[in-house]
């Protein structure tokens, strides 16, 4: 529903409220227009040992699936006749990006990355 918004006294502030709320939700998951992230939902859950990214991802076949890693976001990609995914997800730290495992269940993907050791002592001479 497309709200009709001629002569709105209200628009300016909706706009902004718009605008307020896409900086917000802009900080964690960036996501494509290409629709995934507007229905789907992904969750990053943490411990001291790794990072797991949980995305639905229903209708999707496993082999149209394509992830890469960075080391700080996790890039999730696939194509089905309805709709493309294409999503970065910034992930809480550094991880090992060749630790990475992933599985895929009944359209959920779930994705375990080992965090990266900490930052390495340099003796001074």
């Amino acid at each position: 529903m497309r709200r009709d918004d001629r002569n709105d006294p209200f628009d300016d502030i909706f706009r902004e409220i718009e605008r307020m709320m896409n900086d917000v939700m802009g900080d964690g998951v960036e996501v494509s227009d290409a629709g995934f992230g507007s229905d789907t939902h992904v969750d990053i859950h943490e411990t001291d040992e790794e990072v797991r990214v949980i995305a639905d991802m229903p209708g999707v076949a496993k082999d149209d699936i394509g992830l890469t890693c960075d080391g700080k976001a996790l890039t999730i990609s696939a194509e089905n006749d309805r709709r493309a995914y294409d999503e970065r997800v910034s992930l809480p730290g550094r991880v090992d990006e060749h630790s990475a495992r992933a599985t895929y269940n009944n359209g959920v993907l779930e994705v375990r990355l080992e965090r990266a050791d900490g930052s390495a002592e340099i003796d001074v001479d």
